[in-house]
């Protein structure tokens, strides 16, 4: 009984480390994107609020 539990035990462990190293890897291998400056509205907000107190 006891091999049966070791060996069970053995396996779980491979497959806890097999599915940890796919999903890094994965991970590691996903390409990011970022917004072009042109689409972001949070420019225009600021360029906005700097006119606004050029303005004042």
């Amino acid at each position: 009984m006891y091999t049966f539990i070791m060996i069970v035990s053995i396996l779980i462990i491979i497959v806890i480390i097999l599915a940890s190293a796919l999903t890094t890897s994965k991970a590691y291998s996903y390409k990011h994107t970022i917004d072009p400056i042109e689409n972001n509205p949070n420019i225009k907000t600021n360029n906005d609020e700097i006119n606004k107190k050029s303005d004042s």
